[in-house]
């Protein structure tokens, strides 16, 4: 047993994970009914990355500014620049593909009853409460700013601990990096769980009727993905971005694509920036900020589902609007959360500059939740592989200045 279990995990992660994939596929297929045996697979591993990671977030970001050595640049500047300029971008492209591609909607009756935010402001408060949360609670509702925030204040204030202290915390955070590792390491069953119960649950058949907007909106991330972000990375890096771009969409998309919440891939993250090697005190903050702030695949998400329930309801969209359509969406998609589904929550508050009522924005939002299989797996894999893309584009920038 252990020579077998030696020789699986010396198979590539992504070999293993497109193996489970297959299985669960073909499980889904073929034994549809056997849901809790399998599905608990996924359900496991899903879990235990939220579980790890607001605990490796607040370790690692502690320890890397504790052990920050002052005079020693990061790069985080630019990566904010980079997170909101890539997702700007993204609805602006989402609104352009929009115009050339008008969608109309079926709406139907019956929207899901959830509570949207009435407008940027209650966004903005929101994220600010977030700031001051609780320390304790902010871990335990994996509230990433609540986290980032208390986990900056203490490692600057323990700069000044003893060496004792700042070796305590990197062994510490050594140790949850370990345990990050093990769980990723069950990446290819918690994935078989997850692909059978997305097919045995919803069936390969029942997106066929909104195959034009699942079209739409995975083909405008797609362009985000493979053309505005390589430009992006090649305009600051001055290097050849398809390299960087296949490998994070492979190691980091892939995984995001399935679990399909940016939180829950942080570990991931992290361990994909720490095999680029690149700058531990910029990625330990870059990655788990990133999931709550680069969101260009909710960009597209709110911008084309907003701009279809216009040319539903016959709503002429001119220039200008559609500029503050643009910013409004990116401003919104910050405020997305980082899980399963964000996004959909944030689209009532666009559809309100178009003068779309309530009732009828929920209905698009039922709509979202309807064709989210695919939607969501496409948007977090974008938003959560950028996190790195950004990373490394910004020290590769750096690199090229020296």
């Amino acid at each position: 047993m252990k020579a077998v279990i030696e020789k699986w995990n010396s198979i590539n992660l992504v070999t293993r994970i497109l193996v489970g994939i297959i299985i669960g596929v073909v499980l889904a297929l073929t034994v549809p009914d056997a849901v809790s045996g399998i599905t608990i697979l996924g359900t496991l591993f899903v879990g235990a990355l939220k579980a790890v990671a607001p605990v490796l977030v607040f370790v690692l970001v502690i320890n890397a500014l504790a052990s920050h050595v002052s005079g020693k640049a990061t790069n985080m500047k630019t990566v904010i620049l980079l997170y909101a300029v890539s997702t700007f971008l993204a609805g602006f492209v989402a609104v352009i593909v929009s115009f050339i591609f008008p969608t109309e909607l079926t709406l139907k009756t019956g929207a899901q009853e959830i509570a949207p935010p009435s407008g940027v402001m209650e966004v903005l408060q929101s994220l600010l409460f977030n700031i001051v949360s609780n320390p304790v609670s902010a871990i335990m509702n994996a509230n990433y700013l609540g986290i980032l925030a208390w986990a900056v204040l203490l490692g600057i204030a323990l700069k000044a601990s003893n060496d004792s202290t700042k070796t305590m915390l990197a062994n510490l955070s050594d140790a949850v990096t370990k345990i990050v590792q093990w769980i990723i390491s069950l990446a290819p069953f918690g994935i078989m769980g997850i692909v059978f119960e997305s097919i045995a649950t919803t069936g390969i058949e029942a997106l066929r009727e909104y195959l034009q907007l699942i079209v739409i909106l995975v083909m405008t991330m797609f362009f985000v993905a493979l053309v505005v972000n390589p430009l992006i990375v090649f305009i600051v890096a001055r290097r050849n971005p398809y390299p960087l771009i296949l490998t994070c969409l492979k190691d980091s998309g892939l995984t995001a694509f399935f679990t399909r919440s940016s939180a829950a891939n942080i570990p991931v993250n992290m361990a994909l920036a720490e095999k680029l090697k690149l700058n531990k005190d910029t990625y330990a903050v870059s990655i788990p900020l990133g999931a709550t702030i680069n969101m260009a695949g909710a960009a597209v998400t709110i911008s084309v589902l907003t701009m279809a329930a216009a040319h539903t309801l016959g709503i002429e969209v001119d220039i200008f609007t559609a500029v503050i359509l643009m910013v409004l969406s990116a401003v919104s998609a910050a405020g997305a959360s980082g899980v399963a589904g964000g996004s959909l929550l944030l689209i009532p508050l666009a559809c309100s500059l178009l003068g779309i009522s309530d009732d009828v924005a929920m209905q698009v939002v039922a709509i979202g939740f309807i064709i989210g299989v695919v939607q969501d797996s496409c948007e977090t894999a974008l938003n959560s592989s950028s996190d790195v893309v950004f990373t490394a584009a910004a020290e590769y920038a750096k690199e090229r200045k020296k």
